[in-house]
């Protein structure tokens, strides 16, 4: 078996088979195959596709190339995942949440891509906590806290980590089939009984239709039950920022809002939709409207709070941090509100330019090696349907420096639109395609 007769074959319209797919992430994992040959393997996949067997194939192929966790706990294994969107922090949520429950969530997450925020980056604007953790410590965190949200080690679907570099720089990132085995090989690597897909749609995520949306949820949810993991998605909007907040530290205060001071924000009732389904696939509850609503439950009493704060603790951070949360997150020393220029509604919220503006404020990454400014972003957003006067604030920038923060103002402005009417509210939930 060799790289060349794979390509081949995909290049002639067949799809490889399981084992072929098997031999190939694992050369991408011990060097076997060359970037050449893995970047040949990704267009031939980008231009032919595999079908739903050998999407299932390869996501299994590159979940195994590396470490597959195991367990043994008292509670069902679940786990999480989002596609991408601004203002999204549910994991942060909904990780204690569920282990308030009764559940195990090893969440394996990662840092901020393109316009989007990363979980590990928000998290590690919390001074001491530190997300990239041994196995056994690991293990450790799970059974003091039920939850830990922490970085993939070197060993984790390593295949994948090779073949996503090389997607990036061939214009093969948008691939159907290799998204949806990038995204279940880290995913299933960390052997989750249940798992739950959101699916963002709309101008702040990578998905713009609800077409497209609907494609990659039932390709994921066919891969990961073909491969053993009961999983259901949720399609959500993302026309606007689901938190009225972008940045780390700024994301992390809207966390400890809903967590502290029950707030009845979208950023709950996504956590509790999610949740919902999530534990009625485990077998926790009978429906996923009672599993949504004992969700809501933790989160408006504090128990979800107070499982947070063990959370925290355990990797490094402040032990009252739950308690005082807002002495603890840094702060940016330029504050500038951002004045509407005329009066009306808000019509419309370009999500991605929003995002894109806090990655030029050095709240996101570039490059690679970039430095991310935890308390830079924006905060105070408006929302869809909201009026707005003429000098009101459309959102308040928070920056390093005045220039930049007079910069982030500007495409604040272009960002979001202000109309003489009112326009039609976008459900927050757009459909759930369950296991």
């Amino acid at each position: 078996m060799d790289a060349r007769s794979i390509i081949a074959k995909l290049r002639r319209g067949q799809v490889p088979t399981g084992e072929e797919l098997t031999w190939f992430a694992q050369g991408l994992a011990d060097g076997g195959v060359t970037d050449a040959q893995a970047g040949a393997f990704a267009m031939a996949v980008c231009m032919g596709g595999l079908g739903a067997q050998g999407r299932a194939d390869l996501t299994v192929a590159m979940r195994d190339s590396g470490d597959v966790l195991s367990w043994d706990f008292d509670g069902p294994v679940i786990d999480k995942h989002s596609t991408g969107g601004v203002g999204d922090s549910v994991s942060l949520v909904l990780a204690p949440a569920l282990a308030e429950l009764g559940a195990y969530v090893p969440m394996i997450s990662g840092r901020g891509l393109g316009h989007t925020g990363g979980t590990l980056d928000k998290l590690e604007s919390i001074p001491g906590v530190s997300t990239q953790i041994g196995q056994e410590r690991l293990s450790q965190i799970l059974r003091d806290t039920g939850a830990a949200i922490v970085g993939a080690t070197g060993q984790i679907a390593p295949a994948d980590k090779r073949l996503y570099a090389i997607r990036d720089v061939t214009a093969t990132v948008e691939s159907l089939d290799l998204i949806t085995a990038s995204i279940l090989s880290k995913k299933l690597a960390a052997s989750p009984e249940a798992l739950v897909l959101d699916v963002k749609v709309g101008s702040g995520a990578f998905m713009k239709t609800l077409e497209d949306a609907r494609n990659l949820a039932q390709a994921l949810t066919e891969t990961a039950n073909a491969a053993g993991c009961r999983t259901s998605a949720v399609i959500t909007d993302m026309h606007q920022p689901l938190a009225p907040a972008l940045g780390n530290a700024l994301e992390v205060a809207e966390v400890m809002k809903v967590l502290t001071k029950a707030y009845d924000a979208p950023l709950a009732e996504i956590s509790a939709e999610l949740g919902g389904v999530l534990l009625a696939d485990a077998g926790m509850f009978a429906t996923a409207d009672e599993g949504r609503d004992k969700i809501t439950d933790v989160i408006r009493d504090g128990r979800a709070a107070e499982r947070f704060g063990r959370m925290m603790a355990a990797v490094g951070g402040p032990l009252q941090f739950v308690d005082n949360w807002s002495r603890y997150l840094p702060e940016a020393s330029v504050i500038l509100e951002v004045p509407a220029e005329s009066s009306g509604y808000i019509t419309a919220l370009d999500g991605e330019a929003l995002g894109l503006s806090v990655v030029a404020l050095g709240g996101g990454r570039q490059v690679e090696d970039d430095v991310i400014d935890p308390a830079v972003g924006l905060s105070d957003i408006v929302r869809l349907g909201d009026r707005i006067d003429k000098g009101a604030p459309l959102a308040v920038v928070h920056a390093a420096r005045e220039d930049a923060a007079k910069r982030a103002a500007e495409a604040v402005k272009k960002a979001i639109k202000i109309s003489p009417d009112a326009g039609l509210m976008p459900t927050l939930v757009h459909e759930r395609i369950l296991s």
